[in-house]
């Protein structure tokens, strides 16, 4: 039994301490870019040394990765459970009240987001974990959209719901590149919903 409770003690500590390399990370990548950055940096931020942070990722691509995985899990989550709550029938409205509140519009993430963007453009491998993430933020986009068929019309223009889900996340994506630059977080979400609405209304 002390081994099993040593184990759990151990588990636990590993993970609060990945949890905290990845939180240190965010901030000095926000701050400096992706490729400006050093391990040291990332252990100095997170207070820990070298050795804890080679015990939980084997270089900075593969934080980097973690890091991003996690927020754009994170996004996912948050449009599945904001598009979750209504019945066979879609309030397009209210639907994309719910979701442009949840979304992630945080500069700091999207400074993180964009130095991705590149990275993975550059990095076949990168891109297709890039791509898996971005297609299920779709297909939560997606499934809700098909589920309403019969019950609320969307715009002709859009073949299936896969068409409108790909507008979605490419009003996001808009969106998303001009807080970059305005700094405008609250402009940007209303103009993300008028977008939105503007898209999904027949």
């Amino acid at each position: 039994m002390a081994v099993d409770g040593t184990a759990g003690r151990v588990t636990r500590r590993r993970l609060r301490t990945r949890a905290r390399l990845l939180d240190a990370a965010f901030t000095v990548f926000a701050a400096k870019g992706f490729g400006h950055v050093s391990i040291e940096e990332v252990c100095e931020a997170a207070g820990y040394t070298r050795g804890a942070f080679y015990s939980n990722f084997a270089g900075l691509d593969e934080l980097f990765f973690a890091l991003y995985a996690q927020r754009a899990e994170l996004i996912a989550e948050q449009v599945s459970g904001a598009l979750a709550q209504d019945g066979p029938d879609l309030d397009v409205a209210a639907a994309v009240d719910r979701v442009t509140d949840v979304l992630l519009l945080d500069r700091d993430w999207l400074l993180v987001k964009t130095d991705f963007l590149v990275h993975a453009a550059r990095d076949p491998d990168v891109a297709r974990g890039l791509l898996e993430h971005r297609a299920r933020l779709r297909r939560a986009v997606a499934g809700r959209l098909a589920r309403a068929r019969g019950h609320t019309v969307l715009p002709a223009v859009f073949g299936d719901a896969e068409d409108a889900a790909h507008a979605v996340v490419a009003a996001y994506d808009g969106v998303t590149t001009q807080l970059l630059l305005d700094r405008d977080a609250e402009g940007a979400r209303a103009w993300l919903r008028q977008l939105l609405t503007a898209l999904l209304t027949a």
